[in-house]
């Protein structure tokens, strides 16, 4: 994961914990509440600026999520727009993210 997406999702984090949307008694959540409740990104030029602010080529996501998509239900959706990629990117690094790292790094922000 590029460090730019990572430090971004590590923000977001920190934001959700502030605002009390990230607590120990919902650690089972955390992904849900910050890649799944509400769209990371929302509208098609947006997007593309998200990509391209982070340096991520289109495909790669694309593929990234294809990849993802049958590996756990076997099959995958056409990606046809950019709020559509980013928002489906997002999830799955995501859930790289808060099941590695992220974890112990939203533990101790809550814990401060």
């Amino acid at each position: 994961m590029k460090t730019s997406i990572k430090n971004e999702f590590e923000q977001r984090a920190n934001d959700y914990v502030n605002d009390g949307i990230l607590t120990m008694d919902n650690q089972d959540d955390w992904h849900y509440h910050l890649f799944n409740e509400d769209y990371y990104i929302v509208g098609y030029y947006d997007a593309e600026q998200w990509l391209e602010k982070h340096g991520v080529y289109v495909l790669e996501a694309i593929q990234v999520c294809q990849n993802y998509e049958k590996d756990n239900f076997g099959e995958c959706r056409v990606y046809d727009n950019a709020e559509m990629v980013v928002n489906m990117y997002t999830y799955v690094l995501g859930e790289e993210w808060i099941y590695g790292e992220g974890e112990d790094f939203v533990t101790e922000l809550i814990n401060q």
